[in-house]
């Protein structure tokens, strides 16, 4: 029965605040005003609260710009994990585009899709990366380029760095300010989650999303970390590959923290 009812609580809670706050996203993603980049924020909030997702923040969001955040990826919620805590917009795969819910979330979201296989685009979406962040727009990039079981950093690729490097000309001092942010989720119900239970919010490519999101539901308690970290300052010369390897190293360092249960040395 107490199942039955969060999952009731949830639907009622998440469809109120989408029919209250969709109609004015829409307005400014017409018009392109501000408040796009505002309200999925303030709606994320509101589903986190309704799903159980209780996010705990260390370290803080830079504030220099143009800034691009480069998280792990362990499961969809990250996206609402993300948004919760800053005013950002994703790059996505193009696939997300046609998901249920979630792709017209992210379409409201005005997230930028990318389509990997076809290298004759690269340089048409990293432009677009590049001129969102420009415009002072936080980007949110998850270099793995899928989702894992959460328990670690799965190789990096360096592709989408280059969307920085476009971004460093259109910076007034010169740089791009590359962040990394680790999300690790830690406990249920209180209760850490070991390595074999983690996948519970980790969410490997095989898995279904809607049994995944339904035992999230059910579950209605989880425990997330985002750690933001020391970010490196991008600039004309810098190296993309050297570049993608200290945000990883920095990431993977934040992430075994938290799994771990330590402070970062």
């Amino acid at each position: 029965m107490m199942v039955w009812l969060r999952i009731v609580y949830a639907a009622i809670v998440v469809a109120l605040a989408s029919l209250l706050l969709m109609p004015f996203q829409l307005l400014a993603l017409y018009f392109d005003w501000k408040l796009r980049r505002t309200l999925p924020g303030f709606w994320h909030r509101i589903a986190c609260h309704a799903l159980g997702i209780r996010v705990h923040v260390h370290g803080s969001l830079e504030r220099r710009r143009p800034l691009m955040l480069c998280a792990n990826h362990a499961s969809w919620m990250d996206i609402m994990v993300m948004s919760s805590v800053a005013d950002v917009a994703f790059i996505a795969k193009s696939e997300v585009r046609s998901w249920p819910v979630f792709g017209q979330l992210s379409r409201l979201q005005k997230s930028v899709f990318i389509v990997r296989e076809e290298k004759r685009n690269t340089g048409n979406q990293a432009n677009e990366i590049a001129g969102r962040m420009a415009d002072g727009e936080i980007v949110v990039l998850f270099p793995e380029g899928t989702t894992s079981d959460g328990n670690r950093l799965l190789e990096v690729k360096s592709s989408l760095f280059g969307a920085a490097a476009m971004a460093v000309p259109h910076s007034p001092n010169g740089s791009v300010f590359v962040q990394p942010v680790a999300i690790a989720y830690t406990k249920a119900h209180g209760v850490a989650l070991g390595r074999y239970h983690r996948p519970l919010a980790g969410w490997p490519g095989d898995v279904e999303l809607m049994p995944h999101f339904m035992d999230v539901v059910k579950n209605g308690a989880i425990d997330v970390e985002v750690r933001f970290g020391e970010p490196v300052d991008y600039r004309a010369d810098s190296n993309r590959k050297d570049v993608s390897s200290t945000i990883a190293r920095r990431i993977r360092a934040m992430l075994n923290s938290s799994l771990r249960g330590r402070e970062i040395n």
